[in-house]
């Protein structure tokens, strides 16, 4: 069995993972809102799909990806580096892009670490994009 990820604007789909793989990604995005600080426009419809408000999602992993670029804590960077691969993707497939990926990124004040510095955004960003297009070619839409 399988579930649906499907474009709120255009009634695409831009996943169709296995059931238990699509609750917990929905389960991740859910428990996530709070760390972005913003909606993730992801809806579940309770119909074995769920629903993504592009403009919205995108956002919303921009924020994340923000946050997993700025930080140096390692710990924070490994817990938000096993989401973010598969929501890149929907954000790309759905014909946004992910703008912290190519932007200036700042060391940030949250999340911090003091015994071990692993600031590093422009390795970070490219890792990101390298997993994104593994996870991609695993991310069946049909």
């Amino acid at each position: 069995m399988s579930q649906y990820f499907d474009d709120a604007s255009t009634g695409e789909t831009l996943w169709n993972p296995a059931t238990r793989v699509a609750q917990l990604f929905f389960r991740m995005t859910e428990a996530l809102v709070p760390v972005a600080g913003r909606p993730c426009g992801v809806v579940d419809l309770q119909i074995d799909a769920y629903t993504v408000d592009p403009e919205a999602f995108a956002a919303f992993v921009n924020a994340l990806v923000t946050q997993y670029l700025a930080s140096n804590h390692m710990i924070f960077k490994a817990m938000l580096a096993g989401y973010l691969p598969q929501a890149v993707v929907l954000v790309e497939r759905s014909g946004r892009a992910v703008t912290a990926l190519a932007a200036p990124i700042a060391r940030s004040t949250e999340a911090i670490s003091l015994n071990v510095d692993a600031f590093d955004p422009t390795t970070d960003a490219s890792g990101l994009v390298r997993r994104a297009g593994a996870a991609a070619r695993s991310m069946p839409t049909a």
